[in-house]
């Protein structure tokens, strides 16, 4: 019965999304790439929840929230702050230029090559961390709660792959073939049944622990681990309270504000009143994001006594464990279909970058749209494969979102700072950006992959020779060797941004930077939208404030 009815609505999905598409213009890049420049406010911030909340998220962001409690709901709560940030000073100025990537912008303020470097580094990213880790993560899911290697008479790891490759397959057609309006219109369909669906499991969940009741639940939660419903997390936990200042909030505006992956939701926008309505409506969903992505796993650590054998399995076990059988199939289906969203944005976006600011830009300048289109589909092939290969390596990867994290800062840090000085400054000069990009990577690379460990292990082996063998102590020990990895995010940022202000000082560019109005669509803002964004940054503040110990 379950395995009929995840079927049964991932075909319903995909059959929508298809009648959806059929009759669009997909004859040039624009219609391609941007849907036409036609998405509602409705379907933006439909598709940006869902492109959000993959697996990596739910499943990597329970785990967190298994071992450390309310302290990582940072992510989610946090992320409202920084749509709003986007819809106010970045979506204008990005509508404004016609842009179709972020690193068109980088072209036009530096040069081509500064482009050519950020697009590299993007795609990279995608093909070696991001995509993987949705396969991933999306594949322990699924394989956790179909039971696949009984279903199959296959070992764990076989399951793993077979999930893999099935997901990504799928989402490889989606995205690669459907273009972003196909991957924008199935998003918002699951999105309704994935905040559905995601609200179930923690009712579920706090049922089973409250004899019934979901506030007799929550009441004997919050009892047996009043702790752990701290909104401040402490030195040795994933989200430590300082990191908030500091590089958290340089995260949470790379993601929401300049990642591809995400921005180019608001980049289809019909106009700019469409585009800010989107975003914030997105991150007003976002301030509810912890009923989704923490309480289950602060439910499981109870349910199970802190038991599991790894804090990823957290979601999955809590879900087959607490979730009514007629309903586990629906859920599945719309677990997958989140899955699918975050591979299908991922992938679309490097189409986008390889198509537009590769290929028509470096191998065939003078090649039709229809042309550019085509060898990005082949391209997005390419990448959707080698991230499928590259998935099952990740098992051994530690805390699952915790990693993602970390490794994305080896991109995200060095280009969200050229982008802030592009915008910021007007005649900091293409030089400096290229020496921020690298200086930015490598030196993030040697802190938190050759200083970092070597530091953390001789201090542990220091710990351990002077009789300190408490797990507790251990982990605060290894806080204490080296600054957290989002601090160092941010010193990384400030130096960069030194180092680009000075070269622009003495090595200014000769004519200042401005940008040009394409008036490819309307950039009258949303009446509103000042006090919907003073409202949400209300919230947020008062959640914390409210939670804080």
């Amino acid at each position: 019965m379950a395995l009929i009815s995840f079927l049964g609505f991932t075909l319903l999905v995909g059959i929508i999304s298809w009648w959806s598409v059929r009759k669009t213009d997909e004859t040039s890049s624009d219609g391609y790439f941007l849907g036409g420049r036609s998405l509602t406010a409705g379907v933006i911030a439909g598709s940006l929840l869902l492109t959000n909340l993959s697996t990596e998220q739910i499943v990597g962001l329970n785990g967190s929230a298994y071992k450390d409690g309310l302290s990582v709901m940072a992510w989610e709560t946090l992320a409202a702050l920084a749509i709003v940030v986007t819809a106010l000073f970045l979506l204008p100025r990005y509508l404004k230029g016609g842009l179709t990537t972020v690193p068109q912008f980088l072209a036009k303020r530096f040069d081509v090559t500064t482009k050519t470097i950020t697009s590299g580094l993007f795609l990279t990213g995608y093909v070696v961390v991001l995509l993987p880790v949705i396969l991933y993560s999306g594949s322990v899911a699924i394989s956790g709660m179909f039971n696949v290697p009984e279903l199959l008479g296959v070992s764990d790891s076989t399951a793993l792959v077979i999930c893999i490759w099935g997901i990504g397959i799928i989402g490889s057609i989606y995205a690669v073939f459907g273009g972003l309006k196909a991957v924008a219109v199935s998003d918002s369909i699951n999105a309704v049944g994935l905040i559905i669906g995601g609200i179930l499991i923690p009712v579920f969940g706090l049922m089973a622990i409250g004899d019934g009741s979901v506030f007799g639940g929550l009441e004997t939660l919050m009892a047996a681990n009043p702790e752990r419903f701290d909104s401040t997390g402490n030195p040795g936990q994933e989200v430590p309270f300082s990191t908030i200042f500091t590089g958290m909030m340089l995260v949470q505006l790379f993601y929401w504000g300049t990642n591809q992956q995400i921005i180019q939701r608001g980049l289809g926008a019909k106009n700019l009143a469409e585009g800010q309505k989107g975003l914030l409506l997105a991150a007003f969903l976002k301030i509810l994001g912890p009923i989704i992505l923490v309480l289950p796993g602060m439910i499981a650590y109870y349910y199970f006594e802190g038991g599991l054998a790894s804090s990823d399995l957290a979601y999955p076990e809590l879900v087959r464990a607490v979730l009514p059988k007629p309903l586990m199939g629906f859920f599945a289906a719309v677990l997958f279909g989140a899955i699918l969203s975050s591979f299908n944005s991922v992938l679309n976006s490097s189409v986008t970058l390889f198509g537009i600011d590769i290929y028509k830009q470096h191998i065939n300048k003078n090649a039709p749209e229809m042309t550019v289109v085509k060898y990005g589909k082949v391209f997005g092939v390419c990448l959707a494969l080698a991230a499928m290969f590259i998935a099952p390596l990740i098992a051994n990867a530690g805390s699952l979102f915790n990693y993602l994290q970390e490794i994305n800062g080896i991109y995200s840090i060095p280009i969200f700072t050229i982008i802030v000085v592009g915008y910021l400054t007007k005649r900091v000069p293409a030089i400096a950006a290229k020496i921020g990009i690298l200086s930015g990577s490598v030196l993030y690379i040697i802190s938190q992959f050759i200083i970092g460990p070597k530091m953390v292990a001789n201090a542990l082996a220091e710990a351990k020779a002077n009789g300190i063998t408490d797990p507790v102590e251990l982990n605060l020990v290894e806080a204490g060797a080296y600054p957290h990895y989002l601090h160092v995010m941010a010193i990384l940022f400030i130096s960069n941004i030194i180092i680009m202000l000075t070269i622009g000082k003495f090595y200014p560019r000769k004519e200042p930077f401005q940008l040009e109005y394409t008036k490819q669509v309307s950039i009258e803002p949303w009446k509103h939208v000042k006090i919907a964004s003073g409202f949400i940054a209300f919230v947020v503040i008062a959640i914390y404030i409210y939670f804080a110990k």
